[in-house]
């Protein structure tokens, strides 16, 4: 879609080339990214299942984690299919309404999936800090109305991105140096000023990802002041050993994305595919990681799926 005239183009069509410079490792790539989609799909479908089928785990932290769990497979389903379509097909063709609906999908829950991990920070630092108030504090009633403040807020904020790209005039290529549709690739491509759009694109983000990570912040050092003042170590330790798996969570979740922030920003000498890779980090691997995480780590989730998995060998040790 060249455009020599210099006029002003409305694509219907864009393409997605992957990651600019490894085009010829795409199918080497690919194993990564289809072994990234399979275990995501079933640990948080094995996670829902879980959760859905114990009368015992229907308690806010494990209903705060199904709605993570829904929102790690949106995402990764938004994504991974038509990026594994380029890698395995070169088939990077995509129509812009559903360029923009990815764009709207992938933005908007990964604000909810930030959402839903400040949830499960505020029902640690109830049980810790107000043990016994913690089932009159979160009810089930107060659990879907932060579940749906969560999604409003995702849905609102972000909801303008797709009006803001949709009547651009992209003059000169329509092909579009990522693995799926982003805001700011997206932008980048437009022949007009688009700084207004992108300073709201930031401003968003720091309202939800960057306030949810200071509040998260903010719950585990009074977590933390609670647990120091405990008299006995062994009350300590039990007490920090029920946020352990909500911690390793919050590491995986943020890390990349800070790194992918901070390659954007300042990193103008990494090249494209570094910072190509670094944004499907970001946006999949805590997808996959996240069940996986709980799985090992919580008690009472590990042994619901050893029952069903090996219900002879659990009965057995029973």
């Amino acid at each position: 879609m060249a455009n020599p005239n210099g006029t002003t183009l409305h694509p219907s069509i864009f393409i997605l080339i992957g990651v600019p410079g490894l085009e010829d490792l795409h199918i080497w790539i690919s194993i990564p990214f289809c072994t990234i989609y399979i275990f995501s799909l079933l640990g948080n479908c094995l996670l829902l299942v879980i959760i859905k089928t114990e009368p015992s785990l229907h308690q806010p932290m494990y209903l705060f984690l199904a709605m993570l769990a829904i929102a790690d497979l949106v995402v990764s389903s938004t994504t991974l299919p038509k990026i594994l379509t380029i890698f395995w097909f070169n088939n990077g063709y995509i129509n812009i309404d559903a360029c923009l609906a990815q764009i709207f999908l992938v933005h908007s829950v990964s604000s909810m999936e930030s959402g839903f991990i400040l949830a499960l920070s505020f029902d640690r630092y109830v049980a810790i800090c107000n043990p016994l108030r913690h089932s009159v504090i979160l009810t089930n009633r107060v659990i879907a109305k932060i579940g749906l403040g969560v999604v409003v807020r995702g849905a609102v904020l972000l909801g303008p991105h797709p009006f803001l790209l949709k009547w651009l005039p992209y003059c000169g290529t329509n092909i579009i140096a990522h693995t799926y549709c982003e805001f700011m690739a997206l932008a980048k491509l437009a022949c007009a000023d688009t700084s207004s759009r992108r300073a709201y694109s930031l401003t968003v983000a720091f309202l939800t990802a960057g306030v949810d990570l200071v509040l998260i912040v903010v719950s585990y050092i009074l977590i933390l002041c609670t647990v120091f003042r405990f008299p006995s170590k062994e009350a300590r330790l039990k007490s920090l050993g029920t946020c352990s798996s909500h911690i390793c969570v919050i590491l995986v979740s943020y890390t990349p994305a800070f790194f992918s922030f901070l390659t954007h920003r300042f990193g103008h000498s990494v090249a494209p595919h570094i910072h190509i890779i670094i944004a499907n980090i970001y946006l999949l691997v805590p997808s996959m990681f996240d069940p996986i995480i709980y799985g090992v780590m919580t008690k009472k989730i590990r042994e619901r799926a050893l029952r069903i998995f090996f219900p002879r060998c659990t009965q057995a040790l029973s």
